[in-house]
């Protein structure tokens, strides 16, 4: 039987539905009743034929399918090996095998091997067949629907784990600092991602904090981001600090990458009001933002490699930066100048970056890292997928 494509309308005028059918059945005189009876059901549909498994991978290649009318008996398989090949083939589309009269078992047995339903030939009438195929895909349907509610859910729980270990509620006594921090994931519905940041104020007063990105997207780039992360905070808390805590934090980094060529960029900045300073230390990390009056610009800060590259150097020289009374200190990753500036081929870029914080207008803290995100968002239009992470310190002393 030669593959054909026709396509059928029937009279009901409440059919608001095209079902895409694909019967793969080997008997001729099978299979013109089945098209027959089809035309007498009233359902609106398309029909694609074919006589064996390997005219269906053809068809199903080439379109979509919502219900797959199988014959049990073909040349080049049978059986539930035949349900298992479809599935295979075309797992969203509904599956209802045709059995013969003399297999009283093979319609439950089908069923058990994944087939939404089955009708017996011979005692196939234009109304079962009718209703079959409505419930079949709607079944189909509605346990896609289901599995992806699932997916998405596992999807929030893991990143709700991800989150606690990669985002974790700042660290302070008496600090009079406003910490403000935000984390997106580089495209929606997706894990968090390598990104990290943290907040610890220390016993003498000075707030530590760390913004870092480990190469790399998915759950193998996160865990590593929540183990140092979580070896950040530790080691602060010991009383590790400058390149003696960025020589500790990488070989942990070393540890914990395996095989795989993980590096990690980051920056460490202690704040200390009282003597009025900010210490960095940055590990192949792009330079933070200072917030002073009505203007904001990049600080000049000198610059040790990132993380895992070259663990023999350990060198990441300080810069300690004079800080106003009244100010804010921005840090951030890449995810957040790597979007385009609302064309195709430039990207938004520090410069950029410091023309949209320029153009926001004045407001609290958090209310202007949210039109931050929201505006750079905006100017890439989806492009970019990166992961994003912020860390905002805003003070006023004497």
């Amino acid at each position: 039987m030669t593959l054909a494509t026709s396509t059928a309308l029937g009279a009901a005028p409440t059919e608001a539905a095209v079902y895409r059918i694909l019967l793969i059945e080997d008997d001729e005189g099978d299979a013109l009743l089945v098209e027959e009876l089809l035309q007498d059901t009233g359902l609106r549909y398309e029909l694609t034929t074919g006589a064996t498994l390997a005219e269906a991978r053809t068809q199903l290649a080439a379109r979509a399918i919502d219900c797959i009318l199988l014959d049990l008996h073909l040349p080049d398989v049978a059986g539930t090996e035949a349900i298992a090949a479809v599935r295979e083939l075309a797992p969203h589309a509904a599956v209802i095998v045709l059995t013969g009269l003399s297999e009283t078992q093979a319609g439950a047995e089908a069923m058990a091997a994944g087939a939404q339903d089955y009708l017996v030939k011979g005692k196939v009438e234009a109304d079962l067949l009718h209703r079959t195929v409505r419930y079949a895909v709607y079944r189909s349907q509605t346990e896609r629907a289901t599995v992806e509610a699932q997916q998405a859910r596992l999807h929030a729980e893991e990143n709700a784990r991800l989150e606690r270990g990669l985002l974790p509620q700042p660290l302070l006594a008496t600090s009079t600092v406003t910490v403000t921090t935000r984390y997106l994931p580089g495209a929606e519905r997706t894990l968090l991602g390598g990104d990290f940041l943290d907040v610890v104020e220390g016993d003498d007063g000075r707030l530590h904090a760390v913004v870092g990105d480990v190469s790399g997207h998915g759950p193998d780039a996160a865990a590593v981001g929540v183990c140092l992360r979580i070896a950040w905070r530790s080691l602060i808390l010991g009383g590790h600090h400058g390149n003696d805590l960025l020589h500790l934090m990488e070989r942990i980094l070393i540890a914990e990458r395996g095989a795989q060529p993980l590096f990690a960029t980051c920056t460490l900045l202690t704040l200390d009001q009282k003597a009025g300073t900010a210490t960095l230390h940055l590990a192949g990390h792009h330079e933070p933002l200072l917030t002073t009056g009505d203007d904001t610009r990049e600080v000049a800060a000198a610059h040790g490699i990132a993380l895992g590259i070259a663990p023999s150097l350990r060198d990441w020289p300080a810069t300690v930066v004079p800080l106003p009374p009244v100010g804010a200190l921005t840090l951030y990753t890449d995810g957040l100048t790597e979007g385009h500036n609302g064309t195709d081929a430039g990207r938004l870029g520090v410069e950029g970056l410091l023309t949209l914080i320029r153009s926001l207008p004045p407001t609290d803290p958090a209310a202007h890292v949210d039109r931050l995100i929201k505006e750079a968002q905006a100017l890439d239009a989806g492009r970019h997928t990166d992961d994003l992470a912020i860390l905002r310190l805003d003070w006023k002393h004497g």
